[in-house]
């Protein structure tokens, strides 16, 4: 026999099935002990997970907070001990409010913010008995073994995504060539207080660059040491404008900003080194609680730099004063201040900005306020064709009449060559050196009024904004140039003297004599003046965003915004120009008891014959100087009295009451 056959023979294999099986009974063992041993600690984990579920969905149901008082650790602590589970000290609880931040990839986490109160997050502890696995592990690493396992378990919890809509408010300006650049680099270094020297193509980048609100305010929170996600405080920190630019710099230099933009951003920094701080919330509004999600639209590059711009000259007392050549008008000068700067972005809820839609929580947007006052010299007056003549020919009337009749009642009372302290009509023409033109204007403001969200398939999702548009209010006469530009009250406008028919006290001898200047009672016998304060070319109307019309449903807050375009205002230098036409002019009587008030009301009639005389004159000069200004300067801030568009968006929200969202 061969010694293979020996050794694989029955008698050689007898007892290998007890063997075997006292091997895989062992084995069985030790997989069901480590089954149970693994369930219990998954049983344990689970239950710790269902207590900190629970506490975080208690917490934001009850609306809990974080402020002064600790609601939401009150309501979590409440719904743990309702599970079972008693902090001691093994067993821990913490709870803290915050918001959730969405990254680019859709990734939630959870910001902590103990002002906010959008989410609230649980974590707990618990110290149970080390498992048979974490032992065998500790034995074949040659690591103490521990007797405990800490396990943890962490939930948050946040309110159903709300309904938010935004707004956005900007002119229809399409591109920037070399003019409105030679308009546009005195005007913003008279806003900035520093030297602006862009090109057109440095201007025109900015018009066709856009900027990411989001990443905007998470840069400018980094620059300015505010924590990430607490968007309220940013956007009540003080910047410099300097600082406001450079985010922007950052942010489009990173999104691929050619080079002309970014040269354009470092020149406006440079510019405004001396421009007063301001805070960005001055000109974007963001509803109290808004989250992130409603930040994450884009903004036109321009449009942030105007609002900032414009926001620092409405801090400052300086208005900015234009070199005769920019607007082509000879012997005007244009002063240019920002009034009230403008609020081009609005995110919120749009059922509190239904409920009332001019009051702290609503949806506003509005072009910036600009004060501008043209002082057109006496010398550009003179040279007006047909003005000198026309009130010339009134005056030299008046005169020969009056001092016709002046000296037979003279010589009627006084009968005497000797004259002491008498009156003396004192005619003076055009006694002031110039006419002030002052126009505020706004070009537009819209807000918020109704919205609708779809509650199943076949509902209409719909938002309206009420517009108004071309809103300039017009001053002309004589206006005080030292509180023309404050912010805390409109300009004061008095009538500007065409003619003033004083009356002056002269001394007469023998034919001989002299008047005093110093007496001089203006309109003493009357005069005429002209005078214009009025509102002028506006216009309002409800724009309607909305699937069930033919336009576009307004777009999530993530998409590029459904826009419409105020309908414009036909021709805005025309209608100032009825207006201007529409002046009355304002005919002083004589003084009481001026002793030749019948003589000069008995020639009242040549006051009224040379009205319409006057009047074309004044029209004709004013039209030509507002034409420019309209076309031009306001423009070049994002001002366009003729056409504004509107974009709107809204991402209806979620129903219920709390959610997990981590």
């Amino acid at each position: 026999m061969s010694p293979r056959s020996r050794f694989n023979g029955p008698a050689r294999q007898r007892g290998a099935i007890g063997l075997m099986a006292a091997a895989i009974l062992s084995l069985a063992v030790v997989m069901l002990l480590l089954v149970v041993d693994t369930g219990r600690l998954y049983m344990e984990q689970r239950k710790l997970q269902r207590v900190v579920d629970n506490a975080a969905l208690e917490a934001v149901s009850r609306g809990g907070n974080c402020l002064p008082g600790l609601s939401a650790a009150s309501y979590a602590g409440q719904s743990a001990v309702r599970n079972g589970y008693i902090v001691d000290t093994s067993n821990t609880l913490a709870t803290t409010c915050g918001t959730l931040v969405t990254a680019a990839t859709g990734l939630r986490t959870f910001a902590v913010d103990a002002t906010q109160a959008a989410a609230v997050k649980v974590a707990a502890s618990r110290t149970v008995t080390t498992s048979f696995a974490g032992g065998v592990q500790a034995l074949f690493s040659g690591t103490p073994v521990g007797l405990n396992t800490t396990l943890n378990a962490s939930a948050v919890a946040a309110k159903p995504q709300p309904t938010v809509a935004q707004l956005n408010i900007r002119s229809t300006l399409a591109s920037i060539d070399t003019a409105q650049s030679n308009i546009l680099n005195p005007l913003f270094s008279g806003l900035l207080g520093g030297n602006v020297n862009l090109t057109a193509l440095g201007w025109d980048g900015l018009l066709n660059t856009d900027i990411n609100l989001l990443k905007y305010l998470d840069q400018l929170a980094i620059n300015l040491n505010v924590a990430a996600g607490n968007y309220t405080q940013l956007l009540n920190t003080q910047a410099t404008v300097t600082q406001l630019i450079q985010a922007a710099a950052t942010v489009v230099q990173l999104n691929g900003a050619t080079a002309q933009v970014i040269t354009a951003l470092g020149q406006l920094q440079v510019a405004a080194i001396n421009a007063a701080p301001v805070k960005l919330g001055d000109i974007l509004q963001l509803q109290t609680g808004t989250t992130s999600a409603g930040l994450d639209a884009n903004l036109q590059l321009l449009q942030l730099i105007q609002g900032v711009v414009q926001l620092a000259n409405s801090k400052s007392a300086v208005a900015a004063t234009l070199p005769i050549s920019v607007l082509g008008l000879a012997n005007v000068t244009v002063r240019v201040k920002v009034i009230e700067p403008p609020q081009f972005s609005a995110i919120g809820d749009p059922a509190r900005a239904k409920a009332n839609p001019l009051g702290p929580d609503r949806i506003y947007v509005r072009t910036a306020q600009i004060r501008t006052m043209l002082s057109v010299n006496l010398p550009v007056l003179s040279g007006v064709t047909g003005l000198a003549n026309a009130v010339v020919g009134l005056v030299g009337t008046l005169t020969s009449t009056v001092n016709e009749l002046l000296h037979l009642n003279l010589v009627a009372v006084l009968s005497s060559v000797i004259c002491i302290g008498c009156q003396q009509l004192d005619p003076l023409l055009l006694p002031s050196p110039r006419i002030d033109i002052s126009l505020d204007a706004g070009g537009a403001k819209s807000y918020l009024t109704d919205y609708s969200c779809p509650t199943d398939t076949t509902g209409t999702k719909s938002l309206t904004a009420h517009t108004v548009t071309s809103i300039a209010d017009l001053k002309l006469g004589n206006i005080d140039a030292t509180n023309a530009f404050s912010s805390a009250a409109e300009p004061t406008v008095a009538p500007l003297a065409l003619i003033d028919l004083g009356i002056a006290t002269c001394y007469r001898v023998a034919g001989l004599g002299s008047c005093d200047p110093h007496s001089h009672i203006t309109y003493g016998a009357g005069g005429i003046a002209i005078m214009l304060d009025t509102s002028v070319a506006q216009s309002s109307q409800d724009l309607l965003f909305s699937s069930g019309t033919p336009f576009a449903t307004p777009a999530n807050l993530k998409l590029p915004p459904s826009i419409q375009s105020a309908a414009p205002t036909n021709n805005i230098v025309g209608s100032l120009s009825n207006t201007l036409a529409g002046i009355n002019l304002i005919v002083y009587k004589p003084q009481s008891g001026n002793p030749f008030g019948a003589i000069v009301t008995g020639v009242a009639s040549l006051i009224s014959d040379v009205t319409s005389k006057l009047l074309p004159v004044v029209t004709s000069l004013v039209s030509p100087l507002l034409d420019p200004l309209l076309n031009n300067l306001l423009k070049g801030l994002g001002i366009n009295l003729m056409d504004v568009d509107v974009g709107a968006n809204m991402t209806c929200g979620q129903t219920g009451k709390a959610y997990l969202v981590i």
